[in-house]
């Protein structure tokens, strides 16, 4: 009656075909790896960098924040720093916010430029 359908015929596995062998698990255990060294190390790296940079934050600093800001840290808290980024124009900022700390000078060569 099954004219265009086959009839399917159970058959017993292998019991070697049920365990993993350790060739088809060298593929994703590399991959975890590389995921590793390329993505997870690197980032976290550069995490603690910047955590680092933004405790060693003093008074008289000039710096930028991740908005673009260029100002001189004028007093430093422990979760704010408020930047002079004009004369007598001082903002609040979060410390987390401070994206990179600027050489000496950066903020004259800016005004004469």
């Amino acid at each position: 009656m099954s004219f265009f359908i086959s009839d399917a015929i159970a058959e017993a596995a292998p019991a070697a075909a049920a365990q993993p062998d350790l060739a088809s698990l060298i593929l994703p255990i590399g991959l975890v790896v590389l995921f590793y060294f390329f993505l997870i190390r690197p980032q976290s790296k550069r995490a603690k960098q910047h955590k680092e940079m933004v405790s060693a934050l003093q008074k008289g600093e000039e710096v930028v924040t991740t908005g673009g800001v260029l100002g001189k840290i004028t007093s430093v808290s422990e979760s704010f720093v408020s930047l002079e980024i004009a004369r007598d124009v001082i903002i609040q900022v979060q410390k987390s916010s401070i994206q990179a700390v600027m050489p000496k000078g950066t903020i004259k060569e800016q005004q004469n430029a």
